[in-house]
């Protein structure tokens, strides 16, 4: 089925509003035998890559469990907690900075279709701009050989920060921070996106790392961020009250 044709199912008359799926939203650790609509999720998917992310760097993929066997396997590498083993679907959400030139050309490519077809000395000032930030400002930031080159970016930018302000992380693991944080944006875009249409997520980071990309084939560039459980939850699946800091306490007028 083309996903973006599949949007029907957001229409539907109790879709929760964005405060009230916010609110819906548990970590929920168990789940009922009761299958959910794939295609629904693959379309949560689709409104997680909506997600802010740092230059439109997409640095993120998606693999979308709904194999028996892969989620048994998957299950047994998260130390077969009951978020895992009573999943009907599950979602690992991978962060990749290792694609950081191929998502380059992809905004460069995607930028110079929008301004046509033209030659150079056409292009106005604002876009000669953004094709410079993808071709020369992120490759410099991204760009490192065996963190060596990042501890010298990073000293530079200290120095310089001395005098003015400055963009001041551009470490290797800096950038790796990045791209994570990116894909926890997106993670988050689709448990909301999920509990607007009644259904239950559990972002679990309660497992071995290493074998669950080898169970995906994943290479070394890969990282998981999170593995999602998928579901609808039964009465037993939220252990308790919900409890967060006062507001108080952190919140700042400033």
């Amino acid at each position: 089925m083309d996903i973006k044709q599949n949007h029907s199912f957001m229409d539907m008359s109790n879709e929760k509003k964005v405060s009230e799926a916010i609110e819906y939203r548990r970590s929920i650790r168990v789940f009922k035998k009761e299958n959910i609509d794939t295609d629904k999720v693959k379309e949560c998917i689709r409104l997680a890559s909506l997600a802010p992310t740092s230059s439109n760097m997409q640095l993120w993929e998606f693999y979308h469990i709904v194999s028996p066997a892969i989620l048994s396997q998957i299950s047994t590498v998260s130390f077969n907690q009951n978020a895992a083993k009573t999943a009907n679907q599950m979602i690992v959400v991978v962060a990749r900075k290792d694609l950081w030139k191929k998502r380059i050309q992809s905004n460069i490519q995607f930028l110079k279709n929008l301004y046509g077809n033209k030659p150079k000395s056409e292009y106005t000032k604002r876009e000669k701009a953004s094709l410079h930030y993808y071709k020369k400002i992120v490759p410099t930031l991204y760009f490192d050989f065996i963190g060596i080159l990042g501890a010298l970016k990073f000293l530079r930018y200290q120095i310089i920060g001395l005098f003015k302000p400055t963009y001041r992380q551009s470490r290797r693991s800096d950038m790796r921070v990045v791209a994570q944080k990116s894909a926890a944006l997106a993670a988050q875009n689709f448990m909301i996106s999920m509990a607007s249409i009644g259904y239950d997520t559990c972002p679990m980071e309660g497992f071995d790392s290493l074998r669950v990309k080898k169970i995906l084939g994943l290479g070394s560039g890969s990282e998981i961020n999170m593995i999602i459980a998928c579901g609808i939850r039964e009465e037993n699946g939220v252990y308790g009250e919900r409890f967060r800091i006062p507001i108080e306490e952190i919140y700042f007028k400033i």
